[in-house]
């Protein structure tokens, strides 16, 4: 059975910094796609980072490029969203996902999500 549990959320000041982790289990860590996305109230979810397989290259959503820095160790199976720099707009809950290959297909696995406020 797939797990993944976030930690790290908090509060923060504006322009401080916080440190996500997900711990993940019950899958092939190795072969996922990780990524943390967040969901503001009122507002869509959407991407904040991913890390690929393989080369571990990465992407940003436009608005934490060059404040956020996705990574993962696949010795511990976890994935972990270092925020630096924080606004306002960054308050919302973050969620960790895992693109499981399995077998043919791939499959999308989501955690519970961890609140990350930024305010003064």
């Amino acid at each position: 059975q797939v797990h993944l549990v976030e930690s790290g959320g908090g509060l923060a000041q504006p322009g401080g910094s916080l440190r996500l982790s997900c711990a993940a289990s019950g899958f092939t860590f190795s072969r996922s796609i990780m990524s943390w996305f967040r969901q503001a109230p009122g507002k869509e979810r959407e991407l904040v980072a991913r890390i690929a397989r393989t080369n571990d290259s990465t992407n940003y959503g436009d608005s934490v490029k060059g404040r956020f820095t996705i990574s993962r160790d696949d010795a511990k199976n976890t994935v972990s969203l270092q925020m630096n720099s924080l606004e306002a707009e960054d308050t919302a809950v973050y969620y960790c996902k895992a693109q499981v290959l399995q077998g043919w297909r791939w499959n999308d696995y989501w955690g519970q999500g961890t609140q990350v406020t930024v305010s003064s």
